[in-house]
């Protein structure tokens, strides 16, 4: 069963568009897009989810990006 977002594709493509465009700018390799990346996740879950959550919500986020690699 998909999962289903309360977030837009729309709203969603048009962040992710301007975040690549950011990226593009500064010419960051796949190493580099993906620490920042990481550095995202790492800060979002550190100041806006509870200490008391964060493992299993960094847990279940590192699931779906495994589930989300293509062959």
């Amino acid at each position: 069963m998909p999962i289903t977002s309360k977030y837009s594709d729309e709203q969603v493509e048009t962040i992710l568009t301007e975040i690549a465009a950011v990226l593009d700018k500064h010419h960051a390799s796949p190493e580099l897009t993906l620490m920042i990346a990481g550095n995202i996740a790492t800060n979002v879950l550190n100041h806006d989810v509870a200490s008391s959550q964060r493992k299993a919500i960094a847990e279940k986020f590192a699931q779906a990006l495994t589930s989300s690699l293509q062959d």
